[in-house]
């Protein structure tokens, strides 16, 4: 979940940067690009996430 959030922080960031500074468009494209791929992810492990459960102790 950690991996999560900080792929959609990194996006997140990447897309500020890339839309304010000038020149820097392929920035914002590798953020979208990142944000897409990491909801992907998300998707697909909490599709398979019922399987398997942690015992909490």
């Amino acid at each position: 979940m950690s991996l999560f959030l900080l792929l959609i922080l990194v996006a997140l960031v990447l897309g500020i940067i890339g839309f304010a500074a000038h020149g820097l468009f392929y920035l914002l494209i590798i953020g979208a690009v990142l944000l897409l791929a990491d909801l992907a992810y998300a998707a697909m492990r909490f599709r398979r996430g019922g399987r398997r459960h942690r015992i909490a102790r």
